[in-house]
């Protein structure tokens, strides 16, 4: 089955109303069905076929839903990317990907409409740097998809028809394309696009449009909390608010609640995966330091380093069994062993569960850093630091960060009678890395702490009271 298949009741069912809203413009369902077959029309006379690859880097706005619909319709993989990457990070995915075409902009064209074409090949490729720094693309089954949006539609987020959905999360990373586009369309709910977050935006969106569910990261919430319009009259609206990406801390989602009224379902998910751990709209139990429970359909377990279940209360790494677990990344078998055993994917997370079944995260095994729900493999950035001339060796670790989770930071050893400052080794990495992968602190030592064997012993650069940020 085609995922998009999932839709055509919604299509036929909500013709005349809203899909797509945003300041300045409104898609009724009818129409977007219309657009998506003449985008889908448009690819094929320019070659698409099923099957074929094609990239998508478009910002938040109607031409990334229509243009991801699209190549959905004909059977082809729909392949999002981040429009924050810096070009040669793009440059190299679509080498990896080698797509029929990249889509930059959709035409407002519309047609009939025509069934979608069943295919075997994914329907969704999502890239995500692993455990080599390379980014790679996890592929995501039209099965897996499916599973996916539904789950969020029904037990996440309970949504309704007469639901807005606030869209400001990219959509071109799992959180946003699945929470805040495909599940509010698969049930008649209004998505709400906002192309970039500020408070002011966001609050001036909820009340415009009269919001109704809003999934976000902690980062958001925490500069909304900030705000003095924030209060119970702003959200009045708003039946519940959803966390993802970088956790959540309690100590936001408590005060949240306290000033709004509104709950904030967390959870947990990677591009991998989905949202296969949450916090349920129909659930009112919170358990402070726990990201929730699995979604129904979802296994966990922990297990220690020698593959053995802990029981509950120990700690080991988290391993999940979902029907939405990406099939593999694109060409990288060895990765995909990696990480998928028997079905079930390793996450990489240090856990421990409770005795009724909520999931603690207490650490990572693996040394990805997750800022404000991006994925910064330190390897990538400790390349750029290095290949400055006055720069002998780099580190890269993740430090505490109240809203973003963890933030990125450099630890350089300078070479011989070399001169640079903080700020320049920033601005050179920012310059060639996208926005959330330079480094916002830089340090410096005489030489990097290593090991026995030559690697660098990062735990002794976390421990030396790096700057925070």
């Amino acid at each position: 089955m085609n995922v998009l298949s999932l839709l055509e009741p919604s299509f036929a069912q909500f013709s005349a109303r809203p899909a797509l809203v945003w300041d300045g413009g409104t898609i009724s369902f009818a129409e977007l069905q219309g657009l998506v077959a003449g985008s889908a029309q448009r690819l094929a006379a320019g070659g698409v076929e099923p099957e074929d690859r094609v990239a998508i880097s478009l910002p938040n706005d109607w031409r990334f839903a229509v243009a991801t619909l699209a190549t959905l319709a004909l059977g082809a993989t729909a392949v999002p990317l981040n429009p924050l990457l810096a070009p040669h990070e793009r440059d190299e995915i679509l080498a990896d990907l080698k797509p029929r075409t990249l889509v930059t902009d959709v035409a407002r064209d519309h047609a009939d409409w025509a069934p979608p074409v069943d295919t075997g090949a994914p329907a969704i490729v999502l890239y995500t740097s692993g455990t080599t720094g390379r980014a790679k693309g996890a592929m995501l089954s039209h099965a897996a998809v499916a599973f996916a949006i539904r789950s969020w539609a029904e037990p996440v987020m309970a949504l309704r028809d007469d639901d807005v959905v606030l869209a400001v999360l990219p959509l071109a990373h799992s959180y946003g394309l699945f929470g805040a586009l495909l599940a509010p369309l698969l049930t008649g709910a209004t998505v709400a696009l906002l192309e970039r977050f500020t408070p002011e935006a966001a609050l001036a969106a909820i009340a415009r449009h009269r919001v109704t569910v809003f999934p976000g990261v902690a980062t958001m919430f925490k500069r909304l909390l900030e705000t003095s319009a924030l209060d119970h009259a702003a959200m009045q609206t708003l039946r519940i608010a959803l966390s993802g990406a970088a956790p959540c801390p309690w100590e936001i989602a408590d005060e949240w609640r306290r000033r709004t009224g509104v709950r904030i379902l967390r959870g947990y998910g990677m591009t991998e995966l989905f949202r296969p751990i949450s916090y349920l709209a129909a659930d009112p139990r919170d358990v402070p330091d726990s990201i929730g429970r699995p979604v129904p359909g979802v296994e966990v377990s922990i297990v220690d380093d020698d593959g053995r279940v802990e029981p509950a209360g120990a700690i080991g790494e988290l391993w999940i069994r979902t029907p939405c677990a990406m099939t593999g990344y694109l060409d990288a078998d060895a990765a995909t062993r990696e990480v998928l055993e028997d079905g079930w994917f390793k996450t990489g997370d240090l856990a421990r569960l409770t005795e009724d079944g909520f999931v603690c995260i207490v650490g990572r095994k693996k040394e990805l850093i997750l800022r404000g729900g991006y994925s910064v493999y330190p390897q990538e950035v400790e390349r750029t630091l290095a290949a400055h001339p006055a720069v002998a060796e780099a580190a890269i670790i993740g430090v505490p960060h109240p809203e973003l989770g963890e933030e990125v930071a450099g630890v350089v050893a300078l070479r011989p009678g070399e001169k640079v400052t903080a700020d320049e080794l920033i601005a050179y990495c920012r310059e060639r890395l996208a926005s959330y992968k330079y480094p916002r602190s830089v340090a410096f030592v005489d030489r990097l702490p290593r090991g026995s064997t030559g690697k660098v012993i990062k735990a002794a650069l976390a421990a030396s009271g790096l700057p925070r940020s």
